[in-house]
């Protein structure tokens, strides 16, 4: 879509949520696809409370919202200003979006052309590589859904002549004006310099972006071809004994591209540098590596992947589900030289020694949940049932 005087095809019959800020960038959104697809859309709008005026605009999004009769939803956040409070509102307000889908819903974001220039701009100064340069795509898994841009093809001006033609109002952020940030100080200082000097400015880096995206394709496409053909993916861990016979190119290549598919931020070329260093490292080295609020970890020839944010323990158990509404139901944890007895042994063993048997790595064993029934140990979480006798 080059314009917004077409309907989208991609989103036709297709159930709708708009990312709503209640910017201009998302107010045309939401009109724009409310005038082509009524009746398949609803809203969210992420409140950071994060500037005096966040509650101003979570009404704002309301009311418009219910005068164009588009079903609406505001999420409240609490976020820590910090030194990288932009990419911690970023990760919240994601994680947020893709709580709230359904399988069978696509979520539409305002990002433009302008943004996708910025976005290119930001990473090369940072010394990205391809994924970096590659920028937005415009359509890109999301849980169990998709994000989808419809307006990533689409300047900034557009959006602004959109808004005027259908008389639109929309909020200012406050922090627009902040040149701290990144974004901000190429918007309203370096572009607008890079303008008067180069012709379709904005429209050619978009364009070097599309052509990053196609490369970015191509080693993923080498990435996958490696992992099927040496088994390089086992039960979600990266296998270090094969992956290490590869060119340490292909290696990185393999490391970012699983990465990526986790939707982890990229660590910096050191922390990928070193990760290559460490992997043929004796099997009893303990090997750690982080990055922003990530981990990495190797156990028994295998690398972990970890986001420390995330709560392991809220994951769904089948043994606690089946057990939790049992009267007296408790959650346990291993205690030294505990011994059990699993289902259908006639022997108990050392708890220690069954973790070990089960591939349980080392951080992970004291905070596995043992679920108790009247004081009898009835299932162990990633173990199985026990034996009542």
């Amino acid at each position: 879509m080059e314009d917004l005087a077409n309907k989208d095809p991609y989103l036709v019959d297709k159930k709708i949520v708009v990312a709503l800020s209640g910017g201009i960038d998302s107010v045309v959104l939401l009109h724009y696809l409310n005038s082509n697809h009524s009746g398949n859309i609803r809203a969210i709008h992420i409140n950071h409370n994060l500037s005096q005026f966040s509650n101003d605009w979570k009404v704002f999004c309301r009311d418009l919202c219910k005068n164009a009769n588009i079903e609406f939803k505001s999420i409240d956040l609490n976020i820590i200003n910090s030194s990288n409070i932009e990419e911690n509102a970023r990760k919240r307000r994601y994680a947020s979006f893709k709580s709230d889908l359904s399988k069978k819903e696509i979520l539409c974001t305002a990002h433009h052309q302008d943004d996708q220039a910025e976005t290119l701009l930001l990473q090369l100064f940072r010394g990205s590589g391809v994924a970096g340069l590659a920028s937005m795509p415009k359509l890109k898994n999301f849980g169990d859904s998709y994000l989808y841009r419809p307006l990533l093809n689409i300047s900034k001006q557009q959006i602004i002549d959109y808004a005027s033609k259908n008389h639109l109002n929309w909020v200012v952020d406050d922090s627009n004006d902040n040149t701290q940030f990144k974004r901000n100080l190429l918007r309203l200082e370096l572009i607008p310099k890079l303008q008067s000097s180069f012709d379709s400015v904005i429209k050619n880096i978009s364009r070097s972006a599309n052509h990053q995206a196609d490369a970015l394709k191509l080693m993923h496409d080498l990435a996958e071809i490696d992992i099927e053909k040496f088994n390089l993916i086992v039960d979600n861990k990266i296998q270090v004994a094969p992956l290490s016979k590869l060119s340490p190119r292909r290696i990185a290549n393999v490391l970012r591209y699983y990465i990526n598919q986790r939707d982890f931020l990229m660590p910096s070329s050191k922390v990928l540098t070193e990760l290559i260093s460490v992997m043929n490292a004796k099997n009893d080295a303990k090997v750690i590596l982080k990055w922003h609020v990530y981990e990495i970890r190797r156990y028994n020839n295998e690398l972990y992947f970890f986001d420390t944010d995330f709560d392991n323990s809220k994951l769904d158990c089948p043994y606690y589900e089946k057990l939790k509404s049992e009267s007296n139901f408790e959650i346990r944890y291993r205690k030294d030289g505990q011994r059990v007895k699993l289902k259908g042994k006639k022997h108990s063993s050392a708890l220690k020694k069954i973790l070990q048997d089960f591939n349980i790595p080392p951080w992970e064993r004291d905070k596995l949940r043992m679920y108790y029934v009247n004081d009898t140990l009835m299932a162990m979480e990633s173990i199985g049932e026990m034996s009542e006798a």
